[in-house]
Order: structure tokens, then C-alpha cells, then sequence
């Protein structure tokens, strides 16, 4: 039975208009809440290569690994392969190659068959993979990892294209700023968790430390996984423990202007030549595909960073590398609030996307600019990295929800489109830093991995704020 969906009406009735529900009762929080746990699962999954990497790494068997700052590795712990900084790149980008293969597919899938079960059961292989990763690695060598990561990158396929056509199902035009940034700041939240606790576990855990990373949270997303799958429905239209004046509230609001459809679960025609031709499209494709060059880079680049540069011990490394991302989490939120409160003062929902945007991806940009400049000091650099962060978490309140602006219907495809777009793009972050650091990781070198990140930044803001639009376009 689903949670957010008994039968229809049965006790819930007590409430004639949406407004009287307490938040915590809506079946509306309970998805979003789910959907959240679901991001921050996947981005478990994703960061936590990072980390482990560190651990399963000899880095004194690796050719140019003295930086201009010469910093003492006495206590560094060497692992277990020889792999280079370039090879590590590849390593580190190979899921990304499973994950984009899966966008476009399941986009136009999810307005036939719906978005629950692919998310579910997506993530399930994900999660199912990640015990495979210790044996592949010991076993089978580099090839065998990324053949794994590769499995684990096209189960996690699916979660952006149908969490954002779930989110265009269930959550209102004026709650979707901050219910938007709630489920993707659990990027963030994921993240927060990943790297410190993948520290813990590479330094402390069983079977030799760094495969715990992958049993741990292998299984802990396998439960969320069971649990989606059981207790959470597709839409409000299909949700069994939902009283009718929250159903009715948000059939109402979502659909009242698409007069050639009743529901969300109805068949339309895909306008694909609209869509490819529309400008404010093309500005959020842009602006998604340079944040992901920058977030990649940081993502999958600031953990050996903070090691080889900043000479930090993979105990702390974890949880220093983790602070951009609490902020991120948290200011996504706040700021989230503000942008909702913008359009509930009639300010134009393009004018809130853009002004959430440049904060986005402005500051993000001057920040990676400094950082490069500041490697003498720990606490200025993880300062810089956490403000530059913090900001970032705008762009949850700006491009990342503009799909559900244009089109509600097709949200789903559209972010299909645009994150397969922005994930090819940022596959490429960590082979281009593992190139640029390959045979010197010095602190000039570091430098250039930083500002091609932050050019990126600059100019995709610029894009969408010349050509993105917050109009309903089909």
C-alpha cells in the first residue's frame, strides 16, 4: 500500500481546503522527503569513488608527485594500486559514461510509463553494484572497476529525469522553488555524508578500510530503495493515503492551464522542434552543461587536492572536503525560501530564476578564481571553496527548476535533455584535471584546473541570463 497514497477519503476528509493540512501531513512531504533521501543515495554513490580513491591509491609509486609547496607526506598511507593521476581521471569518470547513456531513454519513457519505478528500481542496480566494487578492483584490476562503476553510473540514470518529472506530478507552481532545492540540496546532503564518513571507513574499516565505503552504503541504499518502491506513488492521481483537498489542490494548480489535458498521466505529443529551437531552453541546457563542468571538477577533483596539495590525511580530508557541501545544502534552502517568496510578491518567476542563477554561478566562479592563489593557507582555501559553494546552491532556485517553469508535462525529458547534455560535458572535468596534473601536480598546474572551471562558470551564467525565460512554453 502506498504511504503517500488506505482508500480514497478514508478518515482524511476532516480537511476541506489544502491550506487547513498541516505540512507535515501532505502526502506531498512525504514524496519530497523520498525523493530527497533518493538524491542524497545516488550522490553517495557518486562522491564516494572520490574519497576512496585516496585510500586505494600508492601515491609514492606515482611519478611527479612533488607540488611547488613540498609538503611533508610521512603520514600519508599508501594503497594498494598503481594507478596514475591520469588513469585515476578515467576511473573517476566512468560511471559518468553509464549515467548519461540512460537520460534521453528513460525522458521520454517516463511520460508513457510513468517515472516510479524506473527511479526505483534504477537505483536498485546501483546499489546492488556497489558490493561488486572491492572485487573488481582486487580482481580484476582497473578495467574490471570501471566496467562496475559503469553498471552503477547507468542504474543512477534515471533519478534526475524522474525525480523531476515526479516533482512536476505532485508539487505546486508556488512551492517549487524550495521543494525543488529540498530534493536536489540532498546532492549536497549526500555528499556531506560521503565524504566524511568514506574518511572514516577508509582509515578504520573492515576489509582493509576503503571497501567498507562500498558495502556500507551499498546497503544503505539498497533499504531506501525497498522502501521507495513500496510506499510511495507515482502521482496524486494514483496515491491512495491523500485526502481529496490536497489531490484536488494540486490537479487544480498544476494543470488548470493546460486546458488539452485533465490529468499528468495522459499521452501528448512531444514537440520536439519547439523544444530544440526554444531559446530559454538552450539557456538552461547551457548553464546546466557548465555547472556540471565546475561541480564535477570540484566533486571529483577536491579530495586529492586537499591530499596532494594542501597535505591534509585522509581522515580530515573527507570532512573538510565536505564543508563546501553542508553550506551548499544549507544556503540551497534559504535561499530556496527567498526565491519563493520573490514570485509570492509578483516578481516575475525570470527575474527570480536569473537573479538565483548569477548567484549561482558568478560567485562559484570568482571563488575557484582565488582558490588557486591561497594554498598556504588550509583555512582560507576551504573558506574560499565553502562560500564559493555556498552560493552555488542558488542554481537550485534558478536553472535546476526552470524546467518545471516551461513545461510541467514534458519536465521530465526536458531535464533528461539537459543533464544527459551537462553529464557528458562533465565527464570530462576529471580526464581534463587528470591530464593537466598528470606528470606535474604542482600548484600552477592546480591553478589551470581551477580557472577553466571558473571561465566555464562565468560564461554559461551569462548565457542564461541573456536567453532564459520562467513562461510556460508548452
Amino acid at each position: 500500500m502506498d504511504k503517500a497514497g488506505g482508500s480514497k477519503g478514508d478518515g482524511n476528509e476532516k480537511y476541506a481546503l489544502d491550506s487547513q493540512i498541516p505540512a507535515y501531513v501532505r502526502s506531498r512531504f512525504f514524496v519530497t522527503i523520498m525523493l530527497f533521501l533518493g538524491m542524497a543515495n545516488a550522490y553517495v554513490m557518486r562522491t564516494n569513488m572520490s574519497v576512496a580513491i585516496v585510500a586505494m591509491v600508492n601515491h609514492t609509486a606515482i611519478k611527479g608527485e612533488t607540488t611547488d609547496n613540498e609538503t611533508d607526506t610521512s603520514d600519508r598511507q599508501d594503497g594498494e594500486f598503481n594507478w596514475s593521476y591520469k588513469l585515476q581521471g578515467y576511473i573517476l569518470a566512468c560511471f559518468f559514461y553509464g549515467y548519461v547513456i540512460t537520460q534521453i531513454p528513460f525522458g521520454f519513457l517516463i511520460n508513457t510509463y510513468g517515472a516510479k519505478h524506473f527511479l526505483g528500481w534504477g537505483m536498485m542496480i546501483n546499489s546492488i553494484a556497489a558490493f561488486f566494487v572491492p572485487i573488481a578492483a582486487r580482481k580484476g584490476g582497473y578495467i574490471a572497476l570501471c566496467a562496475v562503476r559503469f553498471i552503477q553510473g547507468l542504474g543512477e540514470g534515471p533519478i534526475v529525469p524522474c525525480t523531476h518529472a515526479m516533482l512536476a506530478q505532485w508539487i505546486p507552481p508556488g512551492e517549487r522553488s524550495r521543494s525543488g532545492a529540498a530534493v536536489y540540496a540532498g546532492a549536497q546532503f549526500g555528499t556531506i555524508i560521503s565524504m566524511p564518513l568514506s574518511g572514516l571507513l577508509a582509515t578504520y574499516g573492515f576489509d582493509g578500510g576503503w571497501p567498507s565505503i562500498f558495502y556500507v552504503f551499498g546497503a544503505a541504499s539498497t533499504i531506501w530503495c525497498v522502501l521507495f518502491i513500496l510506499f510511495v506513488a507515482e502521482s496524486p492521481s494514483a496515491a491512495k493515503n491523500i485526502t481529496e483537498a490536497e489531490r484536488k489542490h494540486i490537479v487544480e494548480t498544476i494543470w488548470s492551464s493546460h486546458k488539452d489535458t485533465e490529468d499528468a498521466t495522459g499521452i501528448a505529443k512531444t514537440p520536439l522542434r519547439s523544444i530544440f529551437t526554444s531559446l530559454p531552453f538552450w539557456g538552461i541546457l547551457i548553464a546546466h552543461c557548465g555547472h556540471n563542468y565546475g561541480y564535477e571538477t570540484l566533486m571529483t577533483e577536491l579530495p586529492t587536492y586537499m591530499a596532494m596539495v594542501m597535505n591534509v590525511k585522509l581522515k580530515e580530508n573527507g570532512f573538510l572536503s565536505s564543508l563546501p557541501y553542508l553550506a551548499m545544502w544549507l544556503n540551497a534552502m534559504l535561499l530556496a525560501f527567498i526565491a519563493d517568496f520573490m514570485i509570492s510578491k509578483n516578481v516575475s518567476i525570470t527575474i527570480t530564476r536569473k537573479v538565483m542563477n548569477s548567484i549561482g554561478q558568478y560567485v562559484p566562479a570568482v571563488a575557484l578564481f582565488l582558490v588557486g592563489y591561497l594554498h598556504e593557507s588550509l583555512m582560507l582555501t576551504v573558506l574560499i571553496f565553502t562560500i564559493g559553494m555556498a552560493c552555488n546552491g542558488a542554481i537550485y532556485s534558478g536553472f535546476k527548476i526552470n524546467h518545471l517553469d516551461l513545461s510541467p508535462r514534458f519536465a521530465g525529458l526536458l531535464i533528461a535533455i539537459t543533464n544527459c547534455s551537462a553529464n557528458l560535458v562533465g565527464l570530462t572535468a576529471p580526464m581534463i584535471a587528470g591530464h593537466v596534473i598528470n606528470h606535474d601536480p604542482s600548484i600552477s598546474n592546480w591553478r589551470i584546473v581551477f580557472l577553466i572551471a571558473s571561465i566555464v562558470y562565468f560564461i554559461v551564467g551569462t548565457i542564461y541570463n541573456l536567453l532564459a525565460s520562467g513562461v510556460r512554453q508548452w
